[in-house]
């Protein structure tokens, strides 16, 4: 059984994982399982789904807040992981804000370029910010 943390975090790698490949979400998931022993749960599988049945909302969020940066110039790894904080601060109620946008600093300081921390944190807070 993954923790919230360890679900999140495959999750991200799945969202990631999709901007490089032309392969629906349940593709990319069943290769993922049956090759590389790639643990999942429900958590897991309904974030990924999630922020692609909904990407046309997060990615505008994104624009919107991402002052002077055009979302085609952000990083994959950068994008995938505001994707996925936004997916959980606009569609997943029981999960703080809070809480998304301090995993989000954290997968980017684990997977991203040192800079990146503060400007996905800088695009969540506006969200938030935004939405509250």
């Amino acid at each position: 059984m993954l923790t919230r943390k360890q679900a999140r975090e495959q999750a991200f790698i799945l969202i990631f994982e999709k901007c490089f490949r032309d392969e629906t979400v349940d593709e990319i998931l069943e290769t993922a399982v049956e090759f590389r022993e790639f643990e999942t749960d429900e958590y897991t599988v309904n974030t990924f789904r999630g922020v692609y049945e909904n990407l046309e909302t997060i990615d505008a969020k994104i624009s919107a807040n991402s002052q002077k940066w055009d979302i085609a110039r952000i990083s994959r790894v950068s994008l995938a992981i505001l994707r996925l904080a936004l997916y959980e601060i606009l569609f997943i109620d029981e999960i703080p804000e809070s809480v998304s946008a301090n995993e989000a600093v954290e997968l980017a300081k684990k997977y991203a370029a040192e800079s990146d921390a503060s400007f996905i944190n800088g695009v969540l807070g506006a969200v938030i910010r935004s939405e509250g």
